[in-house]
C-alpha cells in the first residue's frame, strides 16, 4: 500500500509546460476551444504512441513479458480493431442505451451543468437554518470559493474545522432551496438531480431520421465481445485466452474536468480475457498483480500508485454476481491526497456474452475439448459453456497524464527550473546530438552521428539535433522535453573521437568513444 504523502506538484505548472513544449493543446484553441476535448502536440503524440506501443508489445506481441499464467502455460492474447460505430442493438444488449446514465443538476442562474455525485455541500457546524454552499469535489478553487461565500454569509472567517460537509445527493428537496451552486450568487438555483445519458448520438445514412440513430462507442469492450465467435472460428486460440484492443471511445460527460483526466473523447487499452468459471478467481488475481506491476515498470512506481479493491456497493452490474473489481489508482496533483482511477480490473462473469447471445440469437458458447466427463478411451468428452471474463481496462490518456505528472520534476538548480523524468521507454525524444558550436567541422560530425542514431532508434522516438543558441539553453530545452541523453560534439571530438554524454536525471557528464554511442544508447534504452 501507500502512505498519505500528498502530491504537491502544481497542476497549473504542469499544464503550462505541456502547452509550452508541445505535449497537449486545447482542441480548437483558435476558436476558443471546446470543453472536454484535447489535442496532442508533437511531443505528446509521440509520448502517447510510446505508451500505447509499450502496452501492445507487452500484451499482444509478448504477453506479460513471457510470464506464465496461473495454469503454468504461456498467456495467449490476440488483437482486434473494431469500429467506433456498431449496430445500435449492441448498446441495447450491453445496457448502455438504457442504463448508461450519470445524475446531473443544472444551475438556473449560471446555466452550468454539474454531475450531482461530484458536488459536495458545506454549511456551518451546528447550523441547520443557514445557507448551504456547493462546490466541486477535488477542486481546490471551487472549495475556496464556497468557503469564502460561507464566511461572508456568516460574517466571520471560517476554516475547514468550522464546517460540515455532505454530498449534494444526500440533501432533501427542501435543502436544495437553500443551496448556493458552485458558481451562483443566489440560493435555490440548482435543479433536482436527474439522469443524463452519456452516449453520443449520431445518424447513419443520408436521411438522418430517428430510424437511422447510432451511437459513438462509449467503450471498446463491446467490439471485442461481439467478435468473440469470429475470433474463435478463424484462429487457433483456445480458452483461456484474451482479446486486446486499443482505440477511441466517447462519453458525453456532464462535467469534463482536470485537464485530460475526464474528457469526452479518450482512448482505451483493453483486454477481455476469457476463461472457465472455475479458473476465473485465479486469473482475476493474476491480472490484478500483472497490471499493477506493468505501470510500476513504465515509470509510476512509488507512493503515488496504489491498487484498491472495490467495496461491494461500488461493483458494476456485471461484477455483482460473484465477481469483483479493483482499480490501479494514481495520486494526481488534483486528487491529492486521494487517488484517481488509471486502470480497472474487473471480473465480468459471463454477463456480456450472455447478453449478446440472448439479444442476437447467436450461439456464443465455447466447446472446450479439454473438459467434461471422460469417455471410455480416457479422453474428455468436452464441455460447452459461456466463458467468464476478466477485463483489465486502462485509460491511455489518463496513463499519459499520470506519466506527465510523475515525470514533472522541479529543480531550481537547472536553467530550465524543471526536467521531465520520463522512463526511457516512453520518452518522446530518445536522444539529442549537438555540435558545441556551429563551425570548425563539428556540425558535420554531429550530422553523421545524428543520421546513424535515426537509422537505429528513430522508430522508437525522436532523435533531435540543434546547433542554435548556447549549449546550456539547448540542454534546458531537452530537460523540459524529457530527453534522457544528449551527445555533444566538441573540439576534443575532432582530436580523439570522443563525445560528451549528458545524463538528464543527474545532469552529470562523461566522455565516451564516438563509435560507442550507438551501443551506449541501445543499452540505456533496453534494446538487445
Amino acid at each position: 500500500m501507500t502512505d498519505a504523502t500528498p502530491n504537491t506538484k502544481s497542476m497549473d505548472d504542469i499544464m503550462a509546460l505541456c502547452k509550452r513544449r508541445g505535449f497537449v493543446y486545447q482542441a480548437s484553441e483558435i476558436y476558443g476551444g471546446i470543453n472536454g476535448f484535447w489535442d496532442y502536440g508533437p511531443l505528446g503524440a509521440q509520448l502517447k504512441k510510446n505508451l500505447r506501443d509499450a502496452w501492445w508489445q507487452d500484451i499482444v506481441m509478448h504477453p506479460c513479458r513471457g510470464k506464465p499464467g496461473p495454469d503454468g502455460k504461456p498467456v495467449e492474447i490476440v488483437p482486434v480493431d473494431s469500429c467506433i460505430i456498431q449496430n445500435p442493438k449492441v448498446w441495447e444488449a450491453s445496457g448502455h442505451v438504457g442504463g448508461f446514465n450519470d445524475p446531473m443538476v443544472d444551475c438556473k442562474e449560471t446555466k452550468n451543468r454539474y454531475r450531482a455525485d461530484h458536488l459536495l455541500c458545506m454549511g456551518m457546524k451546528g447550523d441547520s437554518t443557514g445557507q448551504i454552499y456547493a462546490y466541486i469535489e477535488n477542486n481546490d478553487d471551487s472549495f475556496a470559493a464556497a468557503l469564502k461565500k460561507l464566511s461572508k454569509y456568516k460574517k466571520q472567517e471560517l476554516t475547514k474545522d468550522d464546517i460540515d460537509i455532505c454530498a449534494l445527493t444526500a440533501l432533501s428537496t427542501e435543502e436544495l432551496v437553500v443551496t448556493v451552486g458552485p458558481d451562483a450568487k443566489e440560493a435555490g438555483t440548482l435543479t433536482e438531480p436527474r439522469a443524463f445519458n452519456l452516449m453520443f448520438k449520431t445518424y447513419v445514412g443520408a436521411t438522418a431520421s430517428e430510424d437511422d440513430v447510432a451511437y459513438l462507442r462509449p467503450e471498446t469492450a463491446q467490439g471485442i465481445f461481439v467478435n468473440f465467435k469470429n475470433v474463435v472460428d478463424t484462429t487457433r486460440v483456445g480458452v483461456p485466452f484474451g482479446i486486446a484492443q486499443t482505440g477511441k471511445a466517447f462519453r458525453n460527460e456532464v462535467t469534463p474536468r482536470n485537464f485530460t483526466f475526464r474528457s469526452r473523447e479518450f482512448e482505451q487499452m483493453e483486454i477481455e480475457f476469457f476463461c472457465h468459471k472455475d479458473d476465473a478467481p485465479a486469473w482475476y488475481q493474476f491480472w490484478r498483480d500483472e497490471r499493477m506491476k506493468w505501470w510500476q515498470e513504465i515509470g509510476l512506481g512509488g507512493n503515488n500508485l496504489q491498487m484498491r479493491e472495490h467495496d461491494a456497493d461500488e461493483l458494476a452490474h456485471y461484477a455483482k454476481d460473484g465477481g469483483g473489481a479493483a482499480d490501479v489508482e494514481y495520486r494526481f496533483p488534483f486528487t491529492a491526497p486521494g487517488f484517481g482511477e488509471l486502470e480497472g480490473i474487473a471480473y465480468r462473469s459471463d454477463y456480456d456474452l450472455r447478453q449478446h447471445a440472448e439479444h442476437s440469437g447467436a450461439k456464443l458458447e465455447y466447446f472446450d475439448t479439454t473438459r467434461g466427463e471422460l469417455a471410455k478411451n480416457g479422453q474428455p468428452k468436452g464441455e460447452r459453456y459461456l466463458p467468464h471474463v476478466i477485463e483489465p481496462s486502462a485509460g491511455l490518456d489518463r496513463g499519459v497524464l499520470a506519466i506527465l505528472c510523475e515525470a514533472y520534476t522541479p529543480d531550481p538548480d537547472r536553467a530550465s527550473g524543471v526536467f521531465m523524468k520520463f522512463h526511457p521507454r516512453v520518452a518522446p525524444i530518445k536522444a539529442a546530438v549537438f555540435p558545441l558550436v556551429n563551425k570548425d567541422g563539428m556540425p558535420e560530425v554531429a550530422a553523421t552521428l545524428h543520421a546513424e542514431l535515426v537509422r537505429r532508434f528513430g522508430h522508437l522516438g525522436f532523435i533531435e539535433t540543434d546547433a542554435k543558441q548556447s549549449i546550456g539553453k539547448r540542454y534546458a530545452r531537452m530537460d523540459e522535453a524529457g530527453c534522457p541523453y544528449c551527445f555533444t560534439i566538441d573540439g576534443d571530438t575532432l582530436n580523439d573521437n570522443t563525445v560528451t554524454v549528458r545524463d538528464r536525471d543527474t545532469a552529470s557528464q562523461e566522455r565516451i568513444a564516438l563509435d560507442a554511442v550507438g551501443a551506449f544508447l541501445a543499452e540505456k534504452l533496453g534494446i538487445g
